[in-house]
C-alpha cells in the first residue's frame, strides 16, 4: 500500500535540513535546461586570479556546460589590485589565510595574486581599502561582456557578488544616499547610469560560496538595506576556519530570500567543492529553477500581448 503524501511530509520533517535542501536541489536537476545559452561572471576569491580560479573550478564548468545544451559561458576577470606578499602572512609562507587584511610594511616582490579590495583593521568593522576600484573593474566587465545571467563568486568573491546583485537592483541608489549622511559610502561613481539609462540590467541570480556580509557599524551598509532581492544561493563549509559561519549567515540574513533551500553546507573547508556531486547538483538545480522562472514569466507575457483586444 503508498505512502500517503502526509506520511512522506512526516518522513521528510526527519531528516536533517540540510539533507532535505540536497535533495530539492537534486530533484531539480531534472527540470529542463533553458532554451537559450546563459553566461556566468565568476568572481575569484582573495590572493587568486581569474585564470587560477579557472583552473581550479574546470569540473565544476564541465558540469555545467553538459547540465546546460543551449550553452554556458563562464567569464573571469582577474581583481585589480595586485597583492605583495606583506600583504598576507599565507603569501608570506605561513600557511594561513584570510579575506583580506593587509600589512603597512608592504614588499614590493610581484606575485600573481589579486584582490577586489584590501580587508583594513583588527576586528569588526572592517574598512574595505579599493573597494571602488574593485568595483570599477566589475563594472567594465559587465559593460563591455555582459550582459550576464548571473554571478558565482568565491570568499571575496563571494562578497562582491551579492554587492553586484545589490547595485545593479531598481532603486539601489536611493539607498546609498540615505545612508550616506550617517557615514555610509557613495553609490560608486562605476554604476552610475550611462546614457542609454543603465549599465547593465539586474541579475536573474547570485551564488556565493563562503561568502560573508560586512557586519558592524560600517559605510557598507547599503548594499543590504534594503535587503537584497536577487536571488542568492549560499555554499558553506562545515569545516571553514576562514571566514566565520557567523559572517556567512550575515550576508544570508541580508538577502530577501533566505529560506532554508537557500543555504547549502557542504562537508568541507575553505574551497569551492567543484567535484562533489551534492554541491554541484544544487548549484544546477538553483539555476535551472531561476531560469525556468524567467522562461515562464516570458511565455506568460507573450501569451498577453497575443491576445485579442475588444476594442
Amino acid at each position: 500500500m503508498p505512502a500517503s503524501p502526509t506520511h512522506l511530509s512526516h518522513l521528510r520533517s526527519l531528516i536533517p535540513s540540510r539533507f532535505r535542501t540536497r535533495y530539492y536541489w537534486h530533484t531539480m536537476t531534472s527540470t529542463a535546461a533553458p532554451s537559450r545559452p546563459i553566461k556566468l561572471l565568476m568572481l575569484h576569491g582573495y590572493t587568486q586570479s581569474g585564470p587560477l580560479f579557472q583552473a581550479k573550478t574546470g569540473a565544476l564548468r564541465k558540469s555545467l556546460q553538459k547540465s546546460f545544451p543551449a550553452g554556458c559561458e563562464l567569464v573571469y576577470p582577474t581583481a585589480p589590485i595586485r597583492l605583495t606578499p606583506a600583504d598576507e602572512s599565507f603569501l608570506a609562507g605561513s600557511g594561513t589565510a584570510r579575506d583580506g587584511e593587509g600589512n603597512d610594511e608592504a614588499e614590493t616582490e610581484e606575485i600573481d595574486a589579486w584582490a577586489w579590495w584590501r580587508r583594513k583593521g583588527q576586528g569588526e568593522p572592517y574598512t574595505y581599502e579599493g573597494l571602488e576600484v574593485g568595483l570599477g573593474k566589475i563594472a567594465d566587465v559587465l559593460r563591455t561582456e555582459g550582459p550576464f545571467d548571473g554571478v558565482v563568486g568565491f570568499s571575496q568573491g563571494g562578497a562582491c557578488a551579492a554587492m553586484i546583485a545589490s547595485l545593479l537592483e531598481p532603486g539601489r541608489r536611493k539607498g546609498f544616499e540615505a545612508q550616506y549622511e550617517d557615514g555610509g559610502m557613495r553609490f560608486p561613481e562605476s554604476f552610475e547610469k550611462d546614457e542609454e539609462g543603465v549599465i547593465h540590467p539586474p541579475l536573474k541570480f547570485a551564488v556565493s560560496y563562503s561568502g560573508f556580509a560586512a557586519r558592524g557599524k560600517n559605510p557598507y551598509h547599503a548594499f543590504y538595506e534594503p535587503k537584497i532581492k536577487t536571488k542568492m544561493l549560499h555554499f558553506l563549509g562545515t569545516q571553514d576556519v576562514v571566514v566565520e559561519e557567523a559572517r556567512s549567515l550575515a550576508l544570508v540574513e541580508a538577502c530577501e530570500n533566505k529560506e532554508e533551500k537557500y543555504v547549502v553546507y557542504h562537508p568541507g573547508g575553505h574551497f569551492l567543492p567543484s567535484t562533489q556531486k551534492a554541491s554541484v547538483s544544487a548549484l544546477i538545480g538553483f539555476i535551472k529553477e531561476v531560469m525556468q522562472d524567467e522562461e515562464g514569466e516570458k511565455k506568460e507575457e507573450e501569451s498577453v500581448e497575443n491576445m485579442d483586444v475588444p476594442f
